[in-house]
C-alpha cells in the first residue's frame, strides 16, 4: 500500500515507539506522587515539556499537556473568550476555512452573544494580513487563525497577523495542528499568545497534543479535578504519551530542513504530474504550502468514488478533513477558496511522506488519471460537460 494521509494521521516514528515503551516499563509512576517512582515519572514529563519548549522557542512553564489539537483549540478559544468577557469585549475574528474545532467553537461563543467575523481567504487559501487589520475592532477580544490548512496546506502569514495583533493589544491564537513539526514555528517570534498541537500530525502517538499559552495569559479550564499542569487541566498526566510526542517533535524538528526540501520535490512532482490531466484544478497557492500537501478537484467526478477505487489500487488518500469524511457534503474550505459545489466535491487530498520514492509518486499520477478518466467515462455531469451543455467550470 502507498499511505498518502499524513494530514489525517502519521505512522508513529521509532524514536517515539521506543520513548513511549520506555516510559511505560520505568516510568510508569503517577508523577503527582512523592515517592521515587512518581517522581521519576514527573521528572520525564517535565523533560519533555522542556523538550517540546525548546522546539517551538517557548518557556516550559508556557507548556500545557492536552489530548490533542481539538481539546488543545476549545481551551484557547473559550480562554480568550472568558477572558474578553471580563473586560467588555465580545469580538472574535477568525477565517472561514478554520478547522472544525476552531468553527464549532466560535459557534458555540455566537449562540452565548459572541460576535464572530470570519474573513474570506480568497482563491490562493491565504489570509490577507491588511484585512485583519481592518476587521480588528475595538471590541476584538481574539483573532485566531491557523497557521497552515489541514485540507489544501497552504501556510499562512503568521507573523504578520502577530505583530498587528500585537499592535492592538488582542490575543492571538493560532491552530498549528498541521505545521509543528513540519515547519519552522517559533511562538515568539510569530507573536502568538496561545498555540495549539497535536503528536499524530508529527509521528507521535494519537490522543496527546498541547497548548502553548504565552506567560501572562489566562487559561480558563475544561476540565475540573486534581491540580495538574499548573492547575488547568486535572486528571494524571499521560506521561508515555507525552514523552512519546517530544520524542517524535524532537526527531521532527532535527530532520526538518532537510526532510522539508526532499519533500517539497515529491510534492512538486506529483503537482506536476497531476496538472497534467484535463479539467484539473490544484487547491491554493502552488508554492507557499506545505512540503508534503497536494490538493486537486477534477470536473466531472465524485471524490468518494476517486478514493475508493484508488484504495483498490493501493493508494490511501483523502478528499479532505478526516473529521468530516463521513459527510457528503462538499469540503468548507474547498468552498470558502471559491469552488462551486459540483467542483468541490471531486477533491482529492494527498499528503505525502518522505518514505514515498519516485516510482510510487508516478503510479500515484497514473492510477488518478486513470481513475478519473474511468469515473468520467459514464458520468452523466462529464457528458453534459463535454457536449457542451454545460460549461466547463476548471
Amino acid at each position: 500500500m502507498i499511505y498518502a494521509d499524513n494530514a489525517a494521521t502519521t505512522k508513529m516514528s521509532d524514536a517515539a515507539v521506543e520513548a513511549m515503551l520506555a516510559a511505560v516499563r520505568e516510568n510508569y509512576g503517577n508523577p503527582s506522587s512523592l515517592y521515587s517512582t512518581g517522581q521519576r515519572a514527573k521528572e520525564a514529563l517535565e523533560e519533555a515539556r522542556r523538550t517540546i519548549a525548546a522546539v517551538i522557542g517557548a518557556e516550559p512553564r508556557e507548556i500545557l499537556f492536552t489530548s490533542g489539537g481539538s481539546e488543545s483549540d476549545n481551551q484557547a478559544i473559550l480562554s480568550a473568550a472568558a477572558e474578553g468577557r471580563r473586560n467588555g469585549k465580545t469580538h472574535i475574528l477568525s477565517s472561514a476555512f478554520e478547522h472544525h474545532a476552531v468553527l464549532h467553537t466560535l459557534e458555540k461563543l455566537k449562540k452565548e452573544g459572541f460576535d464572530i467575523t470570519l474573513l474570506d481567504v480568497h482563491e490562493n487559501g491565504i489570509v490577507r494580513p491588511e484585512e485583519v487589520k481592518a476587521a480588528i475592532r475595538e471590541d476584538t477580544c481574539l483573532v485566531t487563525i491557523m497557521y497552515a490548512n489541514n485540507e489544501i496546506g497552504t501556510i499562512q502569514p503568521i507573523r504578520e497577523i502577530g505583530a498587528i495583533c500585537r499592535e492592538r493589544g488582542v490575543l492571538f491564537h493560532t491552530d498549528a495542528v498541521q505545521a509543528v513539526g513540519h515547519i519552522p514555528v517559533h511562538t515568539k517570534e510569530d507573536g502568538v499568545d496561545l498555540l495549539s498541537a497535536s503528536a499524530h500530525k508529527f509521528h507521535g502517538p494519537k490522543g496527546v497534543g498541547f497548548l502553548y499559552a504565552r506567560k501572562g495569559v489566562r487559561l480558563t479550564n475544561l476540565i475540573e479535578g486534581g491540580a495538574q499542569e499548573n492547575g488547568k487541566r486535572a486528571g494524571t498526566e499521560n506521561v508515555p504519551g507525552i514523552v512519546a510526542m517530544a520524542a517524535a517533535l524532537q526527531e521532527a524538528d532535527a530532520q526538518m530542513r532537510q526532510g522539508a526540501a526532499a519533500l517539497a520535490e515529491k510534492r512538486d512532482r506529483l503537482i506536476r504530474g497531476l496538472k497534467r490531466i484535463p479539467h484539473a484544478a490544484l487547491n491554493g497557492d502552488e508554492t507557499r504550502r506545505l512540503p508534503g500537501n497536494v490538493n486537486f478537484c477534477f470536473e466531472g467526478i465524485e471524490g468518494e468514488s476517486l478514493l475508493l477505487l484508488l484504495d483498490d489500487k493501493g493508494i490511501e488518500a483523502s478528499s479532505g478533513s478526516a473529521c468530516t469524511s463521513g459527510s457528503l457534503d462538499p469540503s468548507h474550505v474547498l468552498l470558502a477558496i471559491g469552488r462551486v459545489h459540483d467542483v468541490a466535491h471531486g477533491s482529492l487530498r494527498l499528503s505525502i511522506g518522505e518514505e514515498l520514492t519516485d516510482a510510487d509518486l508516478d503510479y500515484i499520477i497514473q492510477s488518478v488519471a486513470e481513475t478519473v478518466e474511468y469515473l468520467r467515462s459514464f458520468s452523466p455531469i462529464w457528458r453534459d460537460l463535454e457536449s457542451g451543455k454545460k460549461p466547463h467550470l476548471l
